[in-house]
Parts: C-alpha cells; sequence; structure tokens
C-alpha cells in the first residue's frame, strides 16, 4: 500500500526516492502546490480505482496522511 501511494507522489512531484516520507507534507515539499495536489488525487484515484470524497482529499496534507486515507479505499 505505502509503495503504491509513494509512487503516485513520485510520479506526480518528482519525489527523489531516498527522501524521508515522514518529510513530505503539503506546501513544505517542492512541487507539492495546489495544482499537483489535484494531478495526485487523480494518480490516486487511477491507481486504486475509486472517488476521493472532498473531504479526504482536503486532509490529505502529508505522505502518511495520504496513506492513511487511501487505507480507506481497498
Amino acid at each position: 500500500m505505502e509503495e503504491r501511494v509513494f509512487s503516485r507522489f513520485q510520479s506526480v512531484m518528482d519525489i527523489p526516492p531516498e527522501m524521508s516520507k515522514a518529510e513530505i507534507i503539503y506546501n513544505d515539499t517542492p512541487g507539492w502546490d495546489s495544482v499537483a495536489h489535484m494531478t495526485l488525487i487523480g494518480a490516486l484515484e487511477d491507481e486504486f480505482d475509486c472517488m476521493l470524497e472532498m473531504d479526504d482529499i482536503i486532509e490529505m496534507s502529508s505522505f502518511e496522511m495520504a496513506v492513511v486515507i487511501m487505507n480507506k479505499y481497498v
């Protein structure tokens, strides 16, 4: 699960593989702005074949939170 989410982060924001996942935070991570956020949402929805709820989209403020949220959709 974590690796599937991380691969989407990497593809959307070009996150280096050696970057600590705990450091991936919305607006603190280079490239993770509002446009990249919506691109990430689309990539995660495609990866997990789901449609995220608006509350989950808003709450997705870090990589760790993304993993927690995506666990609800598997």
